[in-house]
């Protein structure tokens, strides 16, 4: 018996992240994999094979990215905000570094993962880029105006342009990056789920079930075989990826073979 967690992703594939199998005495048998029990008595093995892959990266970059880059979970990115100071001369440098230096050692009390960029030799465009591409959660900047304020300018990565950016007291900063950080982790979260909801189409029908799975998830009463199964993928390259564990009560019909169905079974096309 096999378990799996089927991620939908941009484009409305599905993409298996991660299994557990039971494969039950099976391999033992074959391969003749024995242990002594506590009565001292050989027998069979029971063995499984489980666990998320490295393709659970590449699901993140899929469902959350966008065309400027990696949009990233702030509990999984490496760093959670990165902050950016802002001048033109010298003297301009000598009054925000220090403001600098203290905001990120704050955060960094607080628990955050923070980088600051003080490179010298790129332009704040340069780097706003730079770090949007990484998908660094937020971003601080810090300029000769939120010196004289005691302000910065904080952005948010999933929310571009200025919507995501508002003006927020250097007091109580880490407070405020936290929370903020909590926030965009619940709005990922849930944006991708209302995605998979929307696109996840229950079916009665073939005519039906091709359109669904040009775009998403088609959910629909199963009663056929692996012959039916096969035809449907060389017509629609879509197939079963899972049968949710939340089965309705009662029976339906089988969209496909018309057939009294007792599970709804999830198909899609994969990659």
């Amino acid at each position: 018996r096999t378990f799996s967690v089927e991620a939908m992703m941009g484009d409305g594939r599905a993409l298996q992240s991660g299994t557990s199998h039971n494969f039950g005495q099976n391999f033992a048998e074959a391969f003749d994999i024995k242990y002594l029990d506590r009565n001292n008595e050989l027998q069979y093995c029971w063995t499984t094979s489980w666990g998320l892959s490295t393709r659970f990266v590449g699901a993140i970059i899929m469902v959350h990215g966008d065309d400027q880059g990696l949009v990233l979970p702030p509990r999984l990115a490496p760093y959670q905000t990165v902050i950016i100071p802002i001048y033109k001369t010298d003297e301009e440098k000598s009054a925000i570094m220090p403001v600098v230096t203290r905001i990120n050692a704050e955060l960094a009390g607080a628990g955050i993962r923070v980088k600051m960029d003080d490179r010298d030799h790129l332009t704040p465009g340069f780097k706003f880029n730079y770090w949007e591409l990484r998908g660094v959660p937020t971003r601080i900047e810090i300029g000769p105006r939120d010196v004289a304020k005691n302000s910065v300018a904080l952005a948010r990565r999933d929310i571009p342009g200025r919507e995501g950016k508002e003006f927020v007291s250097q007091e109580g900063l880490p407070e405020i990056v936290t929370k903020l950080l909590d926030d965009i982790h619940q709005a990922m979260f849930e944006k991708a789920r209302r995605f998979r909801e929307d696109r996840t189409v229950d079916v009665q029908d073939y005519a039906s079930f091709k359109e669904a799975v040009k775009v998403g998830f088609a959910r629909t009463w199963w009663a056929g075989n692996n012959e039916d199964e096969l035809r449907i993928k060389e017509e629609t390259k879509a197939t079963i990826r899972c049968f949710p564990l939340e089965q309705p009560e009662g029976k339906g019909r089988c969209f496909y073979t018309g057939r009294e169905a007792n599970q709804l079974a999830i198909f899609s096309r994969a990659y």
